[in-house]
Parts: structure tokens; sequence; C-alpha cells
């Protein structure tokens, strides 16, 4: 496991909501105004980022992670870590949920979010399945190492983020007062976005990749009534305590 950043020098520590994610930057661009929220809002949040983007076409893996270093400083999260495993190569396999496993057990988060199970990517597609599953397997008391405290996550979320994307969200957050910082963090990947139209799933419109971000942020708040959003799915079917506190007006 590598420590991309351990806050303040700490060697981790428990947190409340962690993002795990393919590459370094994948969670800037889907979910890095929520993290910033849930910052501000005074809870602890951690980073997993999977593969170190070493068969990226831009960058190399020593920039990215220097570049991850910086956003993760933007966003103020209090640990991030990365698994190490391969780029463009990444398997649902016993080895990898073990190492995902050993984080989630570490950090006991309570909110994981994930990226959506579709996309062109593959490391997206198996970056969904395999932290679902390590979720899961963290809870069993006799999955090994034995000797690590067992933990299941509270709840999965999945990062929409992109129009193409083929579901409906099951909510937006609202990211209006965070979307600077969310730019901010994406704008430290220089090596992959400076001058670029198109990155990962964003297709190109003409447009450069940060006007892109901007005009898919506002598109989803536009859906609560927003101006910046962020889109989750969720596949449990959300209660709702009283009906008389719900947000987004209906007319």
């Amino acid at each position: 496991m590598i420590p991309d950043r351990r806050a303040g020098g700490r060697a981790g520590g428990r947190v409340d909501l962690l993002a795990i994610a393919a590459h370094r930057d994948d969670v800037e661009l889907t979910c890095g105004g929520t993290l910033a929220k849930a910052v501000r809002a005074g809870h602890r949040v951690g980073i997993l980022d999977l593969t170190q983007g070493e068969t990226g076409t831009r960058g190399d893996a020593r920039t990215r992670a220097q570049e991850a270093e910086q956003a993760a400083q933007t966003l103020g999260v209090a640990v991030r870590l990365n698994a190490g495993l391969p780029d463009a190569h990444l398997h649902n396999d016993e080895t990898s949920r073990a190492k995902v496993v050993e984080v989630i057990r570490r950090l006991h988060p309570r909110v994981v979010i994930l990226p959506f199970p579709v996309g062109r990517h593959p490391d997206h597609r198996v970056a969904a399945e395999l932290g679902r599953d390590a979720c899961y397997l963290a809870g069993l008391a006799k999955y090994e190492p034995v000797g690590s405290e067992p933990h299941r996550p509270f709840k999965i979320l999945y990062a929409l983020a992109y129009r193409e994307d083929p579901v409906k969200p099951s909510f937006v957050v609202d990211i209006s007062d965070t979307f600077d910082t969310k730019m901010a963090a994406i704008h430290c990947y220089a090596s992959q976005f400076d001058g670029v139209k198109a990155a990962g799933e964003i297709y190109p419109t003409g447009q450069d990749l940060y006007g892109l971000i901007q005009v898919q942020s506002a598109h989803y708040g536009s859906l609560i009534r927003r101006r910046y959003g962020e889109p989750f799915y969720t596949a449990e079917t959300m209660e709702v305590e009283d009906v008389l506190q719900l947000g987004t007006q209906s007319l």
C-alpha cells in the first residue's frame, strides 16, 4: 500500500467517508465537491486510488502522485492511499480484494463512494465491482487476515458525474459552495487536463475540459434548483422520515 498522503503525519486513522476510484483524478472529477463539502461539515474523509496511472497517455506515475498530493491538500482530505494495482489491468481477484479489504478495515468508513459500474474504461467498471465485493468481505469475521477487525460500511454510493451514465441519479448533492474547491483540485492535474477537451468518460464537445466540467456540474445543479451539483446512484430505495422536509420544488 502506497501512502500518497497522510495528513498531519498521522498514519491513517478512521474516516467517515471513503472514496474509491481506479485512477488518481477520478475522484476529483466525479465527487470532489462532495468530498470537500463533507470536510467542511467536520467529517473525516479519505481517498483510495487503486492504480498509479502508469499506463496513461499523458504524464507518468511520479507526476500524477505529486498532483494527487496537491489535490488532496486542496480538498482537505485526511488520508489518501494508493493500492498500487496495475493500471489498465485491474482485476477483481483475491489479491486485489485483500488489499482493499485491508484499507476498509483500517479506515472503518461509514459511507463508501464507488465509480458507477458501467463505463467505457475497463478499470472503472472493475473498480466498482472490486470495491463493492471488498466492502462485503471486510465484514466477514473469518475473512483473512483474521487478526484485523471486521467492518462493513453502512452505505455504498455510486458517483455518476457523466451525463452519458445510463441511469437517473438517486439524488444530487448541492456543491455550489465547494465547486471552486473541486475545480482547484482538478486543476492540480495539469499533466492530464491542461489543453485537453476530454478525459476518461467525459466526451469532447469542443470546449476545454474545465469548461465542460462546469457545464455538467451546472446541469446537475439545475435538477435540484441549485447552481452546481454532483449526482449519485444508490441501489437501495431511500427512506424518507418526513415528507414535509423534502427538498426541490415540484412545480
